[in-house]
């Protein structure tokens, strides 16, 4: 194969940089095209002076020489990432199963920091490089803010949960008085006011109906505080003080948590906007759904095909054979990124109801004797092949 002056080039000009990453000390080393040693092994912090050591160190060199490859390990290496990439650095992110190839094949069976650094460097060496791109720190950031989001609505889900049986214990009448349940704006600040029916009941009818018609947006008018009074006043709820603390803390925590919920939501939508993917041109996928889905796959390049992409997110079917007997019907594996599914799944459901194409699909899997949740499986399953393919090819999304 010819080689070109840029090939050339490449091999005798560059410098690998190996960094091993740690949670406070990093280590890095440095070599030439040919396995020359240019930078000796060196420890430095995790923190601005130990990033403008690095710096200082690789200042001798050009820039558009340099390489730098860091494993993509646990998270202690994102803020270097982060600090190097917007500088104009090459950067790589190295699989941990690459290094230990080379690992296992050295000699001297030895696994320390400064041993490492040489590795990673050689790994750069003999591997098609893909440099860290802004966009990719922006994937980042959707898959750290999607899986804390994740986090905080099983949080207050637990919470919710949780007031509901306080409540049964309190006043048990309530969760049946309002249309929507107990877990609107009007029923907690009522809750936080007045944790217990004798609270309720002794409220001052004036007072008790102003603030359930400042909290429902005018929904709930004087009648209602009227029958809510009458109702505390025949409850048969228990006087736990316990329980009326409880309650009243619990729903602070759930304000609390829908508040942190909005802004991290916020922050999602804006990063998505600045990402401007074609992702969002599906009729459904909100800025919250799509920015969990594309963090959660990052560079598409990872998934050479839908397959593969289905497998992530746990959504292939999981096969049962034993001897000469298949099951005819399988479930979804469910292994892989829980996230990615949970993203995949709500935006499915919300497709479904913006696009006539996938309620076509969706309604023939219902009549072939499928479950509401099987059903939207598969719609999922098929939203995946479609979000392979416009992010593969950088296309727009074109089903009626």
């Amino acid at each position: 194969m010819d080689i070109t002056v840029s090939d050339l080039e490449r091999r005798i000009f560059m410098i690998y940089v190996g960094i091993d990453i740690a949670k406070l000390n990093h280590f890095a080393s440095a070599l030439s095209s040919d396995g020359e040693v240019l930078i000796e092994p060196f420890k430095f912090t995790n923190d601005s002076d130990g990033f403008f050591m690095l710096l200082s160190k690789l200042s001798s060199f050009d820039k558009d020489s340099i390489v730098i490859g860091l494993e993509s390990t646990a998270h202690y290496g994102n803020n270097l990432l982060m600090f190097l990439v917007p500088k104009g650095y090459k950067v790589c992110l190295i699989n941990p199963i690459q290094t230990a190839v080379l690992r296992k094949n050295n000699i001297r069976k030895t696994k320390t920091d400064k041993v490492d650094t040489y590795i990673i460097a050689k790994t750069l060496m003999m591997n098609d490089l893909r440099y860290v791109a802004l966009q990719d720190i922006g994937l980042i950031q959707l898959k750290n803010l999607g899986r804390f989001r994740l986090k905080m609505v099983k949080q207050r889900t637990r919470l919710k949960i949780q007031l509901t049986s306080y409540v049964d214990q309190v006043f048990p009448e309530l969760q049946y008085f309002f249309k929507s349940g107990i877990h609107h704006k009007g029923c907690y600040a009522l809750l936080k006011e007045a944790p217990s029916p004798e609270a309720v009941a002794s409220m001052h009818l004036t007072h008790l109906t102003h603030l359930l018609k400042t909290n429902s947006h005018g929904h709930f008018k004087k009648e209602t505080a009227l029958e809510l009074r009458v109702l505390a006043q025949k409850s048969v709820g228990g006087g736990d003080k316990s329980l009326s603390i409880q309650i009243a803390q619990s729903i602070e925590q759930i304000e609390l948590l829908d508040s942190q919920l909005k802004r991290t939501e916020q922050e999602i939508t804006d990063i998505i906007t600045s990402l401007d993917s074609v992702i969002m041109t599906i009729p459904g996928i909100g800025a919250v759904n799509g920015g969990m889905i594309l963090g959660e796959i990052g560079d598409i390049k990872r998934f050479s095909s839908p397959s593969k992409l289905l497998a992530f997110a746990g959504l292939d079917p999981s096969v049962y054979q034993s001897g000469n007997f298949q099951a005819k019907r399988t479930r979804m594996s469910k292994r892989g990124s829980r996230a990615f599914r949970y993203a995949l799944m709500n935006a499915a459901h919300n497709v479904v109801k913006n696009n006539a194409t996938f309620k076509a699909y969706y309604d023939k899997k219902r009549d072939e004797g499928r479950s509401h949740y099987n059903a939207l499986g598969h719609c999922a399953g098929k939203l995946v092949r479609i979000i392979h393919k416009m992010l593969t090819d950088d296309v727009t999304f074109d089903l009626d």
